[in-house]
């Protein structure tokens, strides 16, 4: 008998998910349906393969989201986050499984009672980062557990970047999922985690200056931001007792000294509109938020500004992204700073045709056994295969994949809104990942504990 599964949302994460259904449509007894807003996007090879149907669907249309949910087995939602509940709704009232890469918000959360009642699997945070993080974190945690271990360390960082070889700009990045979230980074609340049994709080306007540097063996130097509560996974991963926990975002090294750079002059904020921005130049929008001067140019003034000396590499980070150019307009209308500024960095930083995208996460554990103290280092490097086939997308795609699959062959049984913390997830998934090149590489080193650099001012 066929299983049916329902695809809500066919975005630049989708495609190994996509190609991966298929692939195992004969095997598995699969058939995949696409719905999406856009489904002239999607590829004539996916729309003529035999165990694929794509239609058009606009969650916001009642009947269209009902009807295509009523008839499938199970859902993957790949919309925005906000728009999860939408769905997750139908699902609860269809009795349908369902599956998503985003973090659990409030509001499925509280229908966990219910998903169990009707004995409902509504998988969330399986896709990076939440996802591959959370599964290669739990298993090394719980390895240090089974051999009479206590967690004394915890951190995790993730980051998606250019891959080496197509690393051609002075900021040694580019996009490689959504702008959007990128531009809006570290928003909403101070940064909080632990340290050394101390509570911790980076408020926005300082996160970017408050990193930790590490080394990946054949790829270089990276550094981290904190994300914004690391302290909720306290008693997610059972780590109430651990002295240190830190989660971040990865960068190149001089990456967040000079997007603070941004964040200081405002171009970040998304509160407010600039009423006139269509047709406005990049030189005119920088501008706004400069002092007035009758005689200073604007390189001048914001060189004065931000304290940045003219052969400061910051610099020509700025001058790299066209900042000062009154031939190139604005197309976004009446935008929020934020997104004018999202505008301008998609113009220098997207990928290629042929580039390469990289995924780049390390693990760091910090733990006593029989009176000693240990530390593992882990970490997992994944390239790209070109601007459709991203890292980001595997990473991404492949768990919720993966996971999908696992559910409809009941191999997944614990019920209820959950994350990928349970062996029967994790130990399947990521043994799988292992033959998709996703691997993570551990290795004890010296116990070293917690270090972040000072500020630099």
């Amino acid at each position: 008998m066929t299983r049916n599964i329902l695809l809500v949302g066919a975005g630049k994460s989708t495609s190994y998910l996509i190609d991966y259904f298929l692939e195992k449509a004969s095997s598995e007894r699969l058939h995949l349906t696409i719905g999406d807003i856009n489904p002239n996007g999607i590829s004539t090879t996916i729309k003529n393969h035999s165990a694929c149907s794509v239609i058009a669907l606009d969650v916001f249309n009642d009947h269209e989201r009902k009807k295509a949910i009523e008839t499938n087995d199970i859902v993957v939602s790949m919309l925005p986050a906000r728009l999860h509940m939408k769905v997750a709704k139908d699902c609860l009232f269809f009795e349908k499984h369902l599956v998503t890469a985003s973090y659990v918000s409030k509001e499925i959360q509280e229908l966990d009672a219910a998903v169990k009642e009707k004995g409902l699997i509504f998988m969330n945070e399986i896709g990076l980062d939440p996802g591959i993080d959370h599964m290669s974190a739990m298993q090394i945690i719980d390895s240090i557990r089974d051999k009479g271990g206590k967690i004394l360390l915890f951190e995790s960082f993730c980051g998606g970047l250019v891959a080496p070889e197509n690393d051609n700009n002075l900021w040694n990045y580019k996009f490689t999922w959504n702008p959007r979230n990128v531009v809006l980074a570290g928003q909403g609340g101070a940064a909080k985690f632990i340290q050394e049994g101390t509570y911790k709080y980076i408020p926005y306007h300082k996160l970017f200056r408050r990193t930790e540097f590490f080394k990946i063996d054949g790829y270089g130097h990276f550094e981290g931001y904190a994300n914004r509560d690391s302290l909720k996974y306290r008693e997610v991963y059972g780590l109430n007792d651990a002295l240190t926990l830190y989660r971040g975002t990865m960068r190149r090294i001089g990456f967040s000294i000079a997007w603070d750079l941004f964040v200081q002059l405002g171009m970040t904020d998304d509160t407010y509109i600039i009423e006139d921005s269509k047709g406005m130049s990049y030189r005119d929008f920088v501008n706004l938020f400069l002092p007035y001067s009758p005689t200073d140019s604007i390189e001048i003034k914001l060189r004065h500004y931000l304290k940045i000396a003219q052969d400061d590499i910051k610099w020509l980070k700025l001058e790299e992204l066209n900042l000062f150019d009154f031939k190139r307009k604005i197309v976004r209308e009446k935008g929020t700073p934020a997104q004018i500024l999202q505008e301008i960095l998609e113009a220098s930083w997207s990928l290629s045709e042929d580039d390469k995208d990289m995924i780049v996460m390390y693990h760091k554990f910090g733990y006593e056994l029989h009176g000693k103290k240990y530390q593992i280092d882990a970490n997992s490097v994944v390239i790209g295969e070109n601007k459709t086939h991203t890292a980001m997308a595997k990473t991404v795609g492949l768990p919720v994949a993966m996971a999908t699959v696992a559910i409809l062959n009941e191999k997944i049984t614990s019920k209820g809104v959950q994350i990928p913390i349970q062996k029967e997830v994790y130990e399947p998934i990521l043994k799988e990942l292992h033959s998709y090149g996703v691997v993570f590489n551990e290795t004890e080193v010296p116990y070293l504990g917690y270090k972040v650099l000072p500020e630099t001012e």
